[in-house]
C-alpha cells in the first residue's frame, strides 16, 4: 500500500523535485544495506531466524502509520529508513528460514512460492490504497495507517504460525558463525560471481517508483489512478513467480536470472518508444512483472545452496547487500540525470548499461558442474569443497 501512494505522495502531494525524490527512493531501498549483515549475523547466531525476521517485520510495522507525522524531506527520510531497517533485518532470516526448509533441489520453487504468496499482497495493497484515495481525495493518511494495522497483523501470523526448521545434522551445517566467517563465504567463487553480479545488474535497474513514476508522466494520468500501476507488476509476477521458479531448478538458475534483466531491458524500450495508450503501459508492467518473478526468489536459490547451513542468512545477506548498495546508487542516478538532462537522455543510459551489465553477468556466470547445486543445473546440492575452508 505505502510502495504504491509514495512516489506521488512526495512528488505531487508534496511537490519534490525528482532529484529529491531519488534521494528518499535511495534511502528506502539502500537503507537496508547497512544492515542486512548485521541481521543475517544475528539470525545465524543461535539459529535466532524466526526471532530476528519477527523483529524487523515489526520495526516496520511501526513505522507505517508516522509517515503521517512527517512533510519534509528529512523527517520523510528518517521514517523510510526506519522501516528499510526492518526490512534489512528480516529479508535474510527469512529467506534463510525458506532456504532452509527446502531441499538444494527444490529451492527455486519453494521461493517461487513464497513471492508468489508475497505478490498476491502486492496486488491487494494497491487496490486498498485506491479505494481509499477514490472515495477520499488525498486520504494518503488512511493509506499508512490502514497498511500499518495489516502490517502488525502479519507480524502476528509469523509470531503464531511459524516453524523452526530442524537442524541440520551435515557437515554444512557446522560452521563457525562470526562476522569474519561470513565474510570468508566470498573466498568461494560462485558466491564472489553472483554478489558481483548482483552489484552489477543492480546498479544498472530502475527502481519500481521510478518506473510508475516514468508511466504517469508519459500519460499526464490523474494522481487517484496511480495506485493502479504497481498491479500491473504484481500481476506479471504473481503468475510467472512458481513457473519461473520451477523453470530454474530445471534447466539452471542463472540463465533465468539474467533472462529476468534482459525482459527489464525491454521495458526500458517499451518506455523510450513512441508508443503510448494502454498497450505501452500493459506492455511495461509485464515485462517489470517477468523480471521480478525471474529474478526475485531466483537470485537467492541460486546462492543457498552454495551456503552453510550454518551460514545461510549471512551469506544470503551478503548477496542482498551489495545489490541494495548498488540500487542505492542507481536511485540517486537516475533522479540527478532526470532532473539534468530530462527523461529520454536518462532512460537511454540506463538501458545502454543494463544490456552491457547483462552480457558481462553471462559471461562471469557461477561455474557448474556435478553436485554444484549452483543454481545452474538442477541445484542438487551443496559445494562442500570450498566451503569447509570457510
Amino acid at each position: 500500500m505505502v510502495t504504491a501512494v509514495l512516489p506521488i505522495y512526495v512528488v505531487v502531494q508534496l511537490g519534490l523535485s525528482p532529484l529529491a525524490f531519488g534521494l528518499l527512493d535511495g534511502v528506502y531501498g539502500g537503507v537496508t544495506a547497512l544492515v542486512r549483515l548485521a541481521g543475517g549475523h544475528a539470525a545465524d547466531r543461535g539459529r535466532r531466524h524466526k526471532l530476528v525476521a519477527g523483529l524487523g517485520y515489526g520495526l516496520s510495522a511501526a513505522a507505517k502509520p508516522v509517515l503521517l507525522l512527517a512533510s519534509t524531506i528529512p523527517a520523510i527520510a528518517a521514517v523510510l529508513a526506519v522501516d528499510r531497517a526492518g526490512k534489512g533485518l528480516r529479508t535474510a532470516p527469512r529467506d534463510a528460514l525458506i532456504s532452509l526448509s527446502a531441499r538444494p533441489g527444490d529451492q527455486g520453487r519453494a521461493f517461487g512460492v513464497h513471492r508468489s504468496m508475497d505478490t498476491a499482497g502486492a496486488l491487494l495493497g494497491p487496490l486498498v490504497a485506491f479505494g481509499l484515495l477514490w472515495a477520499a481525495t488525498d486520504a494518503y493518511d488512511a493509506v499508512f495507517v490502514v497498511s500499518g494495522c495489516i502490517a502488525v497483523a502479519g507480524v502476528l501470523v509469523l509470531v503464531l504460525f511459524v516453524h523452526r526448521p530442524p537442524p541440520d545434522d551435515g557437515p554444512a551445517g557446522e560452521a563457525r558463525v562470526s562476522l569474519r566467517a561470513a565474510l570468508g563465504l566470498l573466498r568461494i567463487s560462485a558466491m564472489r560471481r553472483i554478489c558481483g553480479c548482483a552489484a552489477l545488474l543492480g546498479l544498472v535497474t530502475i527502481s519500481d517508483a521510478f518506473i510508475f513514476l516514468l508511466i504517469q508522466k508519459k500519460l499526464d494520468l490523474a494522481p487517484q489512478w496511480f495506485p493502479l500501476l504497481p498491479l500491473g507488476t504484481a500481476a506479471g509476477f504473481l503468475a510467472l513467480a512458481m513457473p519461473l521458479g520451477l523453470l530454474a531448478d530445471r534447466i539452471g538458475r542463472w540463465p533465468v536470472f539474467v533472462g529476468g534483466h534482459a525482459a527489464l531491458l525491454g521495458a526500458y524500450a517499451l518506455l523510450l518508444s513512441p508508443a503510448g495508450g494502454t498497450g505501452m503501459v500493459v506492455g511495461v508492467l509485464v515485462l517489470h512483472g517477468v523480471f521480478y518473478a525471474a529474478t526475485d526468489g531466483v537470485l537467492m536459490a541460486a546462492a543457498g545452496p552454495h551456503l552453510p547451513a550454518g551460514l545461510r542468512a549471512s551469506g544470503l545477506a551478503l548477496v542482498q547487500t551489495g545489490q541494495a548498495a548498488t540500487r542505492f546508487v542507481s536511485s540517486l542516478a537516475f533522479g540527478a540525470a532526470w532532473t539534468m538532462w530530462g527523461v529520454t537522455p536518462a532512460i537511454t543510459v540506463a538501458a545502454v548499461a543494463l544490456a552491457a551489465s547483462a552480457v558481462v553477468a553471462l559471461v562471469l556466470r557461477p561455474g557448474s558442474g556435478p553436485g554444484s547445486g549452483s543454481g545452474l543445473g538442477s541445484g542438487s546440492g551443496p559445494v562442500l569443497a570450498e566451503e569447509s575452508s570457510v
